[in-house]
């Protein structure tokens, strides 16, 4: 049983489905009905005008939403542990022309305002100093830890306050929202969300995300961006492909559906590891505490996990999966003997 990552999984099948349907003639590029009607289904999803554009990975997203919020001399405020500071190979600097990324503590992976606020504090309003031009922050987070929409919006009164842009990693943002049981646009656009990186990989897709831009600035970001990504090399000349998945996921409740499984399964292994976890369990990512002989014990068992530091284990848990069927390791690590 494989617990490496959500990006190891199949693609579910309502996904194949439309990457199927969609093997037609049509426009290149973002010229196909497709990709013409993703600017409806965000708006409809998030409840208010946006606009969307498929990106063929993550890394992109986030790299490409940042350019079109912070110029090169600038900085962007985010955790010391985000995907974007030490999983990206220094995409954002690449795609900012430079831009510096202002890593900040936080427990859980979380930014919290008062960090922040001592930041800003702390630079200079002079030419010597890197000015701070947005903030970053990732939902769920590295350590499957979720903001709640009075988190974020405090986080996005700050940015408002301040004249920063304000981005959000959403690898795992259906996952998060399935936890919360709120509106996705409470914890986006209301809560002063300017641009979402929407994770469709992780959540069932084969490949591809969306840039989700909110407000009235929503138009010419998304104009730079699409930019961006053509001068990046990631503007796919049969769109429609990536265009097929995204819709698939946000014109039903497939992308809820398929989180809410990855989150069951992911509880029901908290109930076996018990007095083992790190952090709350309130995604699809566990931090569980193991020595180097348990995680022997349970690999010879046919378990497959990454190893966390020298005595834990990451465990991730994925749509194809539920409560049930992550049964067997839940006993083993409940069963272990140290």
């Amino acid at each position: 049983m494989h617990f490496f990552s959500d990006n190891a999984t199949p693609v579910c099948p309502e996904v194949m489905a439309a990457i199927v349907a969609a093997d037609q003639a049509d426009h290149g590029y973002d010229g196909d009905r497709w990709s013409a009607r993703l600017n409806g289904a965000f708006s409809d999803l998030f409840g208010t005008e946006s606009v969307a554009l498929w990106i063929a990975t993550g890394t992109a997203a986030n790299s490409i939403a940042l350019a079109s919020l912070c110029p090169p001399y600038g900085g962007i405020l985010c955790h010391e542990e985000a995907h974007i500071v030490v999983d990206e190979c220094g995409a954002p600097g690449f795609y900012t022309h430079g831009a510096t990324l202002m890593a900040l503590p936080g427990e859980g992976a979380k930014l919290s305002p008062e960090t922040v606020l001592d930041r800003l504090k702390a630079i200079r309003p002079d030419v010597h100093q890197v000015p701070a031009r947005a903030i970053s922050i990732t939902q769920a987070t590295e350590y499957g830890l979720v903001y709640t929409p009075g988190e974020v919006a405090a986080l996005g009164n700050l940015a408002r306050e301040h004249g920063l842009g304000f981005h959000m990693d959403g690898a795992r943002f259906a996952n998060a929202v399935a936890y919360l049981g709120c509106h996705p646009g409470d914890v986006t656009w209301r809560a002063g969300v300017d641009i979402l990186s929407f994770g469709c990989v992780k959540n069932g897709g084969m490949v591809g995300e969306a840039l989700v831009f909110f407000g009235n600035q929503a138009q010419p970001r998304a104009a730079e961006a699409a930019r961006w990504r053509k001068r990046g090399g990631h503007l796919f000349s049969k769109g429609r492909y990536l265009a097929a998945q995204l819709l698939a996921m946000v014109e039903g409740d497939l992308w809820l559906r398929n989180a809410r499984a990855a989150n069951a399964a992911a509880q029901a292994l908290a109930a076996g590891a018990a007095g083992r976890l790190l952090h709350p369990v309130q995604a699809n990512e566990l931090f569980v505490r193991l020595s180097e002989a348990e995680r022997t014990q349970l690999r010879a068992q046919g378990f497959d996990f990454h190893d966390w530091g020298a005595d834990a284990a990451r465990l991730v848990t994925n749509w194809s999966q539920h409560a049930s069927s992550v049964q067997p390791l839940a006993e083993a690590i409940r069963t272990l003997e140290g």
